[in-house]
């Protein structure tokens, strides 16, 4: 019987862990139309450094940033239309394994206007610790 309860603590305690160290589930809903209503709404003003959470379909695979620090870089296309450049830093964060045209993706990171519908960036950890740390998950698996 001891030993039943201590399996248990433990166990809740493991779930506990698990539950405080992911990100926050997106609503595919009404949470990732406001997002796509901010992203818009910051393109049309041109506004830049605003962190945001959102989802789109990969619609374009790019080639890899290579000048400076390594980016994988991918377009999606957002629930209301807009394209959006994801420029993921994989010299600190792990590349998406696997990614494919089509396939959702899900984001926390800063958006950066530009005249082609804006970049999402700041999608890994700040080694620093002076910027929110982002993120990127892809088929169950975060990356960040």
């Amino acid at each position: 019987m001891k030993k039943l309860l201590i399996i248990a603590i433990l166990a809740v305690l493991a779930y506990s862990f698990i539950q405080e160290n992911r990100p926050p589930a997106t609503d595919f809903g009404q949470s990732a139309r406001n997002t796509d209503n901010v992203l818009q709404d910051a393109f049309d003003n041109g506004q830049s450094d605003i962190q945001v959470r959102g989802q789109g379909r990969v619609n374009k695979i790019l080639s890899d940033d290579t000048e400076g620090s390594r980016h994988q870089r991918f377009i999606l296309r957002l629930g209301s239309g807009q394209s959006i450049l994801v420029s993921h830093n994989i010299d600190l964060a792990p590349r998406l394994a696997g990614l494919s045209q089509g396939d959702t993706v899900e984001f926390f990171g800063e958006y950066e206007w530009n005249s082609k519908g804006g970049v999402i960036h700041w999608t890994h950890h700040d080694p620093a610790g002076r910027h929110v740390g982002g993120w990127i998950r892809h088929k169950g698996k975060t990356y960040q």
